[in-house]
């Protein structure tokens, strides 16, 4: 059984009474805000020992968050070296939490062994050092239970970054991440702001079986009121992590756990501090004028490698990295489209209700007239994860999959439909 002082933390929405009318309920932020103090430790309570006054929360949290997001007019531009360098995008997900705790002190990081062990695939390495158990918190395995205090504290202003071992897991937590943080700034008419990052690894790993291996994107890429982010590169996983401690509202990070030891290139001006991407803006990885194919995490270098394959056929594809599935940047993808007139989604997740469905809807909606052939969805098998290794690579997308498609738009191959 959960502690009480913990289940006071969970805060769901629905047993907070909103407006100046409103009476104190047992379970309103007002009376669990001394035992939001009794838990968190003494460096974190000067930003807890107030009680929440809701009718000024929007002017206090809210500025406070657009005052982290939107750019600073009167700053003059910084001149950056051209050299790169390389980084894995372990280091680039470490260096981004080390920078954000330094310069804010309510961000703090809590999960299972992100302390002491340093984090499972040792993001957080070094971390607990630095920053101390106060801010660095290892916690029960019980995903619900500290997803819910995360959310707490991100009611009463601080910055909490929760981290699933694997995005499987969040599945424990879906009620906090959903009921709780997504809809609490809509139900509070903008008088909430629920700043806070649930990040960790998703989507196939190899070998783990169908319980470790799910893609969440198109989960909470339905929900309203959640930020879903999807890193590929070092760059994406510093700029988006930075980008989603900073926002105001909820944000789902989706990293991949393969792509943890990979190294890319990072300019300069990724490495500075100051760093940030813009959430909803997707990037094009690769320019070409024949086909489009869209795709986010460890997808995008499927993707890259097609892209070459193709290259040396005479198709010159587009691909596009993704980013943010929510929001989607429907224009990126669509003005793409109107210039390669061929369209193909890649993704690991199952293909149903998917993200590349969505991105097909929103192509047929607005660009429809510009298709010279349909377009091509490439996607997991629809059927739990096999763990057999033969077996577990038939059911997620390969190089191969994205070039026969490729093909098959541009009319460089027999139709599935022919050949069937």
């Amino acid at each position: 059984m959960i502690h009480q002082n913990i289940l006071l933390l969970l805060l769901p929405s629905h047993h907070i009474a909103f407006g100046a009318q409103a009476k104190v309920s047992p379970f309103s932020p007002c009376q669990a805000n001394h035992r939001l103090v009794a838990f968190f430790p003494h460096r974190l309570r000067s930003s807890l020992s107030r009680p929440i006054a809701l009718a000024s929360f929007d002017s206090e949290i809210l500025q406070e968050g657009l005052n982290r997001v939107l750019p600073a007019g009167s700053v003059l531009p910084k001149k950056y070296s051209t050299s790169a360098k390389e980084i894995t995008v372990r280091e680039a997900l470490n260096s981004a939490l080390d920078e954000e705790m330094s310069a804010d002190p309510k961000v703090f990081l809590m999960g299972e062994e992100v302390g002491e062990y340093q984090g499972a695939y040792k993001i957080s390495k070094g971390l607990l050092e630095k920053y101390g158990p106060e801010r660095v918190l290892d916690t029960p395995i019980t995903e619900a239970g500290f997803a819910g205090i995360g959310v707490g504290a991100a009611y009463y202003g601080l910055r909490p970054i929760v981290e699933f071992m694997t995005f499987n897991f969040s599945m424990q937590a879906i009620d906090h991440i959903i009921n709780s943080a997504a809809k609490s700034n809509y139900m509070s008419a903008g008088q909430i702001s629920v700043p806070i990052v649930f990040r960790g690894p998703n989507g196939a790993a190899a070998g783990v079986g169908a319980q470790h291996s799910q893609c969440f994107g198109a989960w909470y890429a339905h929900v309203p009121g959640l930020k879903v982010l999807t890193p590929y590169s070092s760059e994406d996983a510093r700029g988006l992590l930075k980008a989603a401690i900073r926002d105001p509202d909820p944000v789902v990070f989706l990293e991949n756990e393969l792509l943890y030891g990979e190294s890319f290139p990072v300019s300069a001006e990724a490495l500075d501090s100051s760093f940030c991407l813009p959430i909803g803006k997707a990037k094009i990885e690769r320019e070409g004028k024949d086909v489009t194919i869209t795709a986010f995490s460890k997808m995008v270098g499927y993707a890259l490698q097609a892209a070459d394959v193709l290259s040396t056929e005479g198709i010159s594809a587009e691909v596009i990295n993704l980013r943010s599935i929510r929001p989607l940047d429907r224009a990126t993808i669509n003005a793409s489209v109107r210039k390669t007139n061929r369209l193909i989604t890649v993704e690991e997740g199952f293909p149903q209700h998917g993200v590349g469905a969505e991105i097909c809807m929103s192509v047929v909606e607005e660009s429809f007239e510009y298709l010279d052939a349909p377009v091509e969805r490439i996607a997991g098998a629809d059927v739990p994860m096999p763990y057999a290794a033969n077996l577990e690579r038939m059911a997620v997308p390969q190089v191969d999959d994205i070039v026969r498609a490729a093909k098959r738009a541009c009319y460089r191959a027999v139709p599935l439909a022919a050949a069937a």
